[in-house]
């Protein structure tokens, strides 16, 4: 029944982002129309946590080997918010994306759920 999943990020800065995810991250990418680019990405999980807040949604790009790939983005002059924290179920960092925007980097420590 499902077949995948599409993430939408915001930003002030779109072209720019999209940049970001062209030429930093290497992802995939074709052209839908008008410049309109959609990247693919590997396979993905989703989580559900609880909250006795606001919904919320956050974006986690995973890696098998987080310090090697912050070194590799810091040298390609991506910023991080924080360094990498040890959460114990995985190793998770937050890169700052062009305009302010964040996105997650997360090196899981659990088995990778099985794909559809």
């Amino acid at each position: 029944m499902i077949t995948g999943a599409h993430a939408i990020l915001f930003s002030p800065q779109a072209d720019e982002v999209r940049a970001f995810l062209r030429d930093i991250l290497d992802l995939g990418f074709i052209d839908a129309g008008g410049g309109w680019l959609i990247f693919g990405l590997p396979p993905s999980e989703i989580a559900v946590h609880p909250t006795d807040g606001v919904n919320q949604h956050e974006l986690y790009l995973l890696c098998d080997d987080i310090q090697a790939t912050v070194q590799e983005l810091t040298g390609k002059g991506v910023e991080f918010k924080a360094p990498v924290s040890d959460e114990g179920w995985g190793l998770l960092t937050t890169m700052v994306l062009p305009g302010g925007g964040e996105l997650g980097l997360y090196e899981p420590r659990h088995p990778l759920a099985p794909q559809p």
